[in-house]
């Protein structure tokens, strides 16, 4: 037990980092009402951008950071127009744009399938250095928090309300004169290059940018959605804390994955037991749907 205490700041650190990520993931899925599958290569391009600006071209790593953003902005710029300008649907569209993600990731690394950070000899953001693990979590946070202001003054804007008002009722903000078209293409934009943040920190946090390092990032991202809105839905009704829920569910998955670790499950099966983990949550609000209308008619039986 004393051994999983001392370990817990890792899965939190990692948690913090990927919850960037589910914050890009919940703009898609739960504002746009969108499935982007992007995102399984755009965190692979925010890693492999800050990994070869930073060792290769020794560029600041904040300066590496912010091309990072907007290489994932670029991506999420071509799913967009491929859906709205081309007519292919959102989850097709971002398929084709992670399928070329993968040859030009490729090409970012020189053709190398691994690139690795030695955290020894450059000034990272973030490591999984247990040294410097607090620090990273609090690195982390700064970030999280820095996000979730400029997300909710944003989407408090004329502009940022349009994109709400886009995924919540397509055909009615259509009639209200809103160029739904340009409003995806904004939101797939950001959510996009807020996962090549997460991709960038992670790369570092990991100590290296792989090719295959986005692969199952949307799944991952869904279960932090979907668990901090199962736990925390309830008592989370401002939109600033819907975006902290998603971290939330981030860091509790990561819990949740170092627990069962520790209980012997094989690594091999964290892709098996994530699928099952989105499946379990996404069927919870299916399940309490099924449940109220019984228990309201047994209390009307009752009164009558």
């Amino acid at each position: 037990m004393l051994n999983f205490l001392q370990s817990l700041p890792s899965p939190i650190a990692q948690g913090i980092i990927w919850g960037i990520m589910a914050i890009g993931v919940y703009i898609t899925y739960k504002i746009l009402d969108l499935a982007d599958l992007t995102v399984d290569g755009t965190l692979g391009t925010g890693g492999a951008v800050l990994v070869v600006l930073t060792t290769v071209h020794g560029m600041n790593i904040y300066l590496a950071l912010l091309i990072a953003f907007v290489a994932g902005c670029l991506a999420g710029l071509v799913t967009g127009i491929l859906h709205t300008k081309f007519g292919i649907p959102a989850i097709l569209s971002g398929i084709l744009v992670q399928l070329a993600l993968y040859s030009v990731n490729l090409r970012i690394m020189s053709g190398r399938a691994n690139t690795t950070i030695s955290w020894r000899n450059y000034d990272l953001i973030v490591s999984s250095n247990m040294q410097q693990i607090w620090h990273t979590i609090l690195v982390g946070v700064i970030f999280v928090v820095v996000i979730i202001a400029v997300l909710y003054w944003f989407f408090d804007t004329e502009l940022g309300h349009s994109i709400r008002a886009t995924g919540s009722n397509q055909a009615m903000a259509k009639a209200n004169g809103i160029n739904t078209d340009t409003r995806k293409i904004i939101g797939l934009v950001i959510s996009n290059g807020l996962v090549a943040i997460s991709g960038a920190l992670l790369s570092q946090f990991s100590g290296s940018a792989d090719i295959n390092m986005g692969r199952g990032a949307i799944v991952i991202g869904l279960a932090a959605v979907i668990i901090g809105e199962v736990i925390f839905s309830k008592i989370f009704k401002n939109f600033a804390l819907k975006l902290l829920s998603a971290v939330l569910g981030s860091v509790i998955y990561y819990i949740v994955i170092s627990i069962v670790l520790k209980f012997g499950l094989d690594a091999n099966d964290l892709k098996l037991f994530s699928a099952i983990v989105v499946a379990l949550f996404l069927a919870v609000p299916y399940w309490k749907s099924k449940v109220a209308p019984k228990k309201v008619k047994g209390e009307v039986k009752n009164d009558a």
